[in-house]
């Protein structure tokens, strides 16, 4: 099973660059997307249905903002729209769908490049979804919490760490919570297989960063040590260029 997650920044925009194509290449049987920035009365809805996905979308009450979506080949058992806290929800944060042997969350996090307001939203976001995913394993212990999470965890993880170590994506207190996250029992897929430098899914638009590949590695599937066995893969898709992000993809049995 393949599954994908995706900061298309604008799913429009994506669908014009190539986006289409690019699905029907690669065939996840799930694919989380974020950003996706538009209702889904504002696309071809047909085109996924027409390759056998289910569509669950949630996008953000503000028009052209946030929102996050499911495309599934697999039915799930359930779906769940939010966290119950409305100044999350009203900007379609995340989204979590329950299979058979696992439960999948595509979430996008807040972030704070904008000045302290945002900042500290996000921080009261990163304390709220560690302790909701906390609460969610104690009945679905198989999960797996893919997204934007908009941090770099480590040093590795950035093109200039010293830098931008007063960034926010890369504050001591960001990665800190990435510490907390994965030391609670969530397993950082790629690098469970790959420890080389240069591995990034994000790029700034300016200074042709993406040639230079002067970028970030803010996007993950983060799994839980319960199904890390069954993992069997784990890839960034540098060579997707349908956004300022590319996609990343894990092999599951």
């Amino acid at each position: 099973m393949k599954i994908v997650s995706y900061n298309v920044n604008g799913i429009r925009a994506a669908m014009n660059r190539g986006f289409i194509d690019w699905l029907k290449q690669v065939e996840p049987d799930i694919i989380g997307l974020q950003e996706v920035k538009a209702n889904l009365d504002q696309i071809d809805a047909t085109i996924f249905e027409d390759l056998g996905y289910e569509i669950y979308w949630y996008p953000a009450l503000k028009k052209g903002y946030s929102g996050v979506a499911i495309l599934t080949k697999i039915k799930p058992k359930s779906v769940k729209y939010g966290m119950e806290l409305s100044k999350y929800d009203d900007e379609g944060r995340i989204l979590q769908a329950d299979f058979e042997n696992f439960s999948f969350l595509t979430a996008y996090f807040p972030s704070g490049t904008t000045g302290d307001i945002r900042q500290t939203f996000k921080y009261e976001f990163l304390d709220d979804i560690y302790g909701y995913v906390q609460d969610l394993r104690m009945t679905n212990p198989n999960f797996i919490v893919s997204g934007d999470y908009n941090i770099c965890h480590k040093a590795i993880d950035i093109h200039n760490p010293k830098s931008n170590k007063n960034t926010s994506g890369f504050l001591p207190e960001e990665r800190a919570w990435m510490d907390k996250f994965t030391e609670s029992g969530f397993v950082d897929t790629f690098r469970k297989f790959n420890d080389q430098p240069d591995n990034y899914t994000w790029w700034s638009y300016r200074a042709n960063s993406r040639a230079k590949n002067l970028g970030w590695r803010i996007d993950y599937h983060m799994a839980t040590t319960s199904i890390e066995e069954r993992i069997k893969s784990a890839h960034i898709l540098a060579d997707a260029k349908h956004s300022d992000h590319c996609p990343i993809l894990i092999e599951i049995e």
